[in-house]
């Protein structure tokens, strides 16, 4: 017979390649993942109102562990092109930038505890603005068509 055979369907649009910002950026929010959540954990558990509840401790760690794997879930989605991932991450970098330097003005008397709070906190907000730039440059915005 020479019509269509059943089943066979026409060749699906080529993906472009995924761009070195895009993987660039991902890595870049990778590594601010963990620095960033040390950074919340410690200020958490550091802070003198929380010692006197200790079912705050499970809380706060149920909570650290959600964020983690919401934010690493929307990393893999933006990494595979949905634009709407890429906005849900840009949106929370900047809400976590924001909380970030605002931590660093209230200085704790523990040395310990104020060295991990700006380390974690300035260096996971540089890593976080470097990869959301990296994911808003043009080579990268011709990749999040989903």
């Amino acid at each position: 017979m020479t019509g269509p055979q059943i089943g066979s369907q026409p060749p699906a649009a080529t993906r472009p390649a995924r761009p070195a910002d895009v993987d660039t950026g991902f890595w870049l929010w990778l590594t601010a993942l963990p620095l960033m959540t040390t950074g919340y954990v410690v200020g958490l558990l550091a802070s003198p109102e929380i010692t006197m509840m200790p079912v705050t401790y499970p809380i706060v760690a149920l909570t650290a562990l959600v964020v983690v794997v919401v934010v690493a879930t929307f990393l893999m989605l933006m990494r595979s092109g949905y634009r709407w991932a890429r906005t849900g991450l840009t949106g929370g970098g900047i809400a976590s930038v924001v909380y970030a330097m605002s931590g660093l003005g209230h200085a704790d008397a523990r040395p310990a505890v104020a060295v991990t709070l700006a380390v974690t906190g300035i260096v996971g907000s540089v890593l976080i603005a470097a990869g959301t730039f990296l994911l808003h440059r043009q080579d990268a915005q011709e990749y999040f068509t989903r």
